[in-house]
């Protein structure tokens, strides 16, 4: 078995692993061609392939967490079912450890299936919570609900980034997770989140009052599926159901647009948004260990 940094013709096979593994992953082979494009030489992001017989049988991926101090990073190791127990994930671990600590992360976080816990262990992961994956079908959403006085929704095409880039800033020191995160300067959120591969600003909402976004919602995806990847809403302004209706108003467009799978994940304990999901009809489709590592 090979162990080899990925190139951009990997894509549609990792795609094809994933949708074994992790049916409820949103993105496609052009996404993850750009991603990959965009790595060699990264020490903030780095993709591995495992290969047997020619066949793509296993794949890592890893990347510093923005702005976090001390520098944490995050991990993702899968291997096909019937290729497992040859060695083929322990590599990828080993490997990406390696680069983690070169690249400066001092700990690296891993969702992982509960049974892999055992196995995870003898690297010195432990588990630290929960995280819960949930679907819907866009056009099984409630109807949107009243906009409050002096909010206007818009979608994040139409809206300032740097607006957003404010706010998500704001999100970011404030929301439940296990890196403390502190800022991230404009031009790198610019080009790592609005510029993203797959990033769908014609369907991610915001809450604009004044020249202020008080809540959003970012997705990501491909004409199929999209993934809700960050909600949030400023600290001053909860309370206002200002989540529920970006989030339901970005199910409505994903809709309009043909979507029929949006995605998303929350850690065990953030009630909040738990609410929210459920009240929008989000249906929970696995759950995974949280687990924590120091490098």
């Amino acid at each position: 078995m090979e162990i080899r940094p990925a190139v951009p013709d990997d894509a549609e096979a990792a795609i094809a692993l994933y949708d074994v593994i992790e049916p409820w992953a949103v993105g496609t082979a052009d996404m993850l061609r750009a991603a990959i494009e965009r790595g060699p030489g990264s020490h903030a992001r780095a993709m591995l392939a495992a290969v047997e017989d020619d066949r793509l049988v296993g794949w890592g991926s890893s990347m510093l967490i923005a702005g976090s101090n001390p520098v944490s990073a995050q991990l993702r190791v899968m291997v096909h079912p019937e290729y497992r127990e040859r060695g083929a994930g322990t590599e990828l671990v080993e490997w990406t450890h390696q680069h983690l600590k070169q690249a400066g992360a001092v700990s690296v976080r891993v969702f992982a299936e509960p049974a892999s816990l055992e196995w995870a262990s003898r690297w010195g992961y432990r588990q630290t919570r929960q995280v819960h994956y949930a679907g819907i079908d866009p056009r099984e959403a409630p109807p949107l609900p009243a906009v409050p006085a002096g909010v206007e929704l818009r979608p994040l095409i139409e809206v300032d980034p740097r607006l957003v880039h404010a706010a998500d800033e704001v999100a970011q020191r404030t929301k439940p997770g296990d890196a403390k995160i502190e800022s991230r300067p404009y031009d790198d959120w610019y080009a790592s989140v609005w510029q993203a591969p797959g990033m769908r600003l014609d369907l991610s909402m915001a809450a604009q009052q004044g020249d202020q976004v008080v809540g959003f919602t970012l997705g990501h995806g491909g004409d199929q599926k999209i993934w809700s990847q960050m909600t949030a809403t400023m600290p001053e302004h909860r309370g206002r159901g200002l989540a529920k209706l970006v989030k339901c108003a970005a199910l409505h467009r994903a809709a309009e647009a043909g979507v029929i799978g949006a995605f998303t994940a929350n850690y065990d304990g953030n009630e909040p948004m738990l609410a929210v999901n459920n009240w929008l009809g989000y249906r929970r489709v696995a759950t995974h260990s949280v687990l924590i590592c120091p490098l």
